[in-house]
């Protein structure tokens, strides 16, 4: 059976008067990826910030509605933004490694809570490059700079540094959106096999991406969440007609 991890009700959010999201009620399912996609400036990578409380960094948000994690209300007065933020890991879109060795890279985010031995440490950061795909290419060189790998290592390493925190969730936004055709490919295989242990939320301008590794799909326009269903019915018979006119390139 499958169980939702987060929904949103109501969603509405504004930048100043801007008002960006509309109205979005959206159930993300466990252990499923669920793609975004709409043309530009739709509102997907401002929802998918809103599940980690990312669009808190800019002054002007307004937000109203609510965002569940397992019934929990992550905009409630009493949600701690950091412990959100270690249950729902995020990637971007251009790989962001800090400035650090791989092997710091990956275990910052551990050692900044000051919760794990070193042992401890170590352990997370070879199995984390693990589930990542990344450690048979970096285990020889975890003291050189993350600078050294290359732009598809980089996001993967990106990703290793978010799974460290064994997060319920991870958020993809167009992560492959800067890489070469072979990385894109490695990263949308990891997905796939990521999603066992992880609910995979991946914003894509790529709709044949969408179709390739999602199980659920939500189309966006406008501010407004469209159309949401699974993947296979959603690209095969499209119940909106806007849902149809951008899936057969009418615009976008």
């Amino acid at each position: 059976m499958v169980k939702e991890q987060i929904k949103t009700e109501n969603l509405n959010l504004w930048f100043g008067s801007n008002h960006v999201l509309k109205d979005v009620n959206l159930t993300i399912y466990e252990k499923k990826i669920t793609a975004m996609i709409g043309p530009s400036g739709c509102g997907k990578s401002t929802l998918l910030r809103c599940f980690n409380r990312m669009n808190d960094l800019i002054d002007s948000t307004k937000i109203k509605g609510q965002v569940l994690l397992h019934d929990e209300d992550i905009y409630a007065p009493s949600a701690q933004v950091t412990q959100i933020r270690t249950r729902i890991g995020m990637v971007f879109q251009k790989p962001n490694p800090f400035p650090k060795s791989i092997y710091n890279n990956v275990a910052y985010g551990l050692a900044i809570q000051g919760k794990h031995s070193k042992h401890e440490i170590s352990q997370r950061v070879e199995q984390s490059l693990k589930d990542a795909w990344l450690w048979d290419e970096v285990k020889d060189r975890l003291h050189e700079s993350a600078f050294s790998l290359s732009g598809g290592q980089q996001q993967r390493l990106c990703i290793a540094r978010a799974l460290a925190n064994n997060p319920e969730v991870l958020l993809l936004d167009e992560p492959t959106s800067a890489l070469d055709p072979q990385s894109t490919a490695k990263i949308e295989e990891l997905c796939v096999n990521l999603k066992n242990q992880v609910t995979i939320l991946i914003v894509t301008h790529n709709i044949a991406q969408a179709g390739r590794i999602s199980d659920y799909t939500a189309f966006m326009y406008l501010g407004e969440l469209v159309e949401f269903g699974p993947s296979d019915q959603l690209f095969t018979v499209p119940k909106d007609s806007r849902t149809e006119a951008y899936l057969t390139g009418a615009f976008g």
